[in-house]
């Protein structure tokens, strides 16, 4: 009997996984929202939507390392 699905369609890519942690992470601190102060994260409100973006970004760079196992994700 044949297999429905490739195994390769069964792995996920580091990225994708990644993505999926940036997400969980932004939605239980509320990262995600500007101007809301959240656990471990400074936020106020004249703050510039391209310092969001960048702190976003790090946190998905930090995200990326962690699924890697690449050592420290500080």
């Amino acid at each position: 009997m044949e297999q429905a699905f490739p195994i390769a369609s069964l792995s996920r890519r580091n990225e994708d996984i990644a993505l999926d942690l940036l997400k969980f992470v932004v939605t239980t601190t509320g990262a995600g929202r500007s101007g809301v102060a959240a656990p471990g994260f400074v936020s106020s409100a004249t703050s510039k939507p391209e310092d969001h973006i960048e702190q976003l970004l790090e946190l998905y760079s930090r995200c990326l390392k962690a699924v890697e196992g690449k050592g420290d994700v500080r």
